[in-house]
């Protein structure tokens, strides 16, 4: 079922309730409350296996790909939960985005790359849309990447540079029309300069979209995102959020001991 009751009016694009994700009889993350506001950049930082990419893949259903994963607890979107029983896990994915750590096109050209996901997903030009060319050439603008491709557009996505795939793969999430787009450490494989460009995208885009990003860098969060969630784990390695907030406060005025030794450096 398509999920039609979501709400427009809310100010929070998502929120976890009680959030708890096992991967068989282990807890990788447990009780997790985030309200996510909607169209600004949120940053998920923290030590490494403390569940901050299985706490965003809970957020579009991806950890239901692991077979031995299952969640407890709540996420709405808009205000409903997407794990309810009659909500389309394909329909939750096509509304919440999401791009990876490696920057992994299609084997298809440029074009196709951003093309076939729309297709797929009952793209329709007419009187008063846009038609499939300009449809891409706008995703492909959103994603900067259109002045450096317009002109080779039927080359293989991955005869481009790693910088250049990553942003196809982001115009290639743009195309099925989403809003919010969570992003899995997307800088992490690129060079200083294809970073930057990533990073100011992530700024821009945030104009139209909900951005969630999870990094290890955290001058990258401090940089890019409006809200930092700092998560670590307990003595039974499960992960927990200990501080949420403007990134301006967690990284300058934290209130937790916890996140100060983080972002000072002290552990982690």
């Amino acid at each position: 079922m398509n999920m039609v009751s979501t709400d427009s009016n809310s100010k929070y694009a998502i929120q976890a309730n009680e959030l708890n994700v096992f991967y068989g009889d282990f807890r990788a993350v447990k009780d997790v409350n985030l309200s996510i506001e909607r169209k600004k950049v949120t940053a998920i930082i923290g030590p490494s296996g403390c569940g901050k990419s299985t706490v965003l893949r809970s957020f579009n259903r991806m950890n239901e790909l692991v077979p031995s994963a299952r969640s407890e607890g709540e996420v709405l979107f808009l205000g409903q939960n997407i794990y309810d029983r009659e909500v389309d896990p394909v329909e939750v994915r096509r509304r919440i985005g999401m791009v990876f750590q490696k920057p992994n096109p299609f084997t298809k050209s440029i074009y196709e790359n951003v093309a076939w996901g729309a297709r797929l997903n009952g793209f329709k030009s007419g009187i008063g849309q846009p038609s499939m060319d300009e449809w891409v050439e706008y995703c492909l603008r959103k994603a900067a990447l259109w002045d450096e491709v317009k002109d080779k557009l039927g080359q293989s996505g991955l005869s481009l540079s790693g910088g250049q795939q990553q942003r196809l793969c982001i115009a290639r999430a743009l195309a099925v029309s989403p809003q919010v787009i969570l992003m899995d450490e997307p800088a992490s494989a690129l060079d200083p300069i294809a970073t930057l460009k990533i990073e100011e995208l992530m700024r821009e885009l945030a104009e139209e979209y909900t951005i969630i990003v999870v990094t290890h860098n955290m001058q990258q969060a401090a940089r890019v995102s409006d809200y930092t969630a700092f998560f670590s784990m307990n003595e039974d390695r499960a992960g927990y959020l200990v501080e949420y907030g403007p990134t301006n406060q967690i990284f300058t005025r934290p209130q937790n001991q916890q996140t100060e030794d983080y972002v000072t450096g002290r552990f982690g």
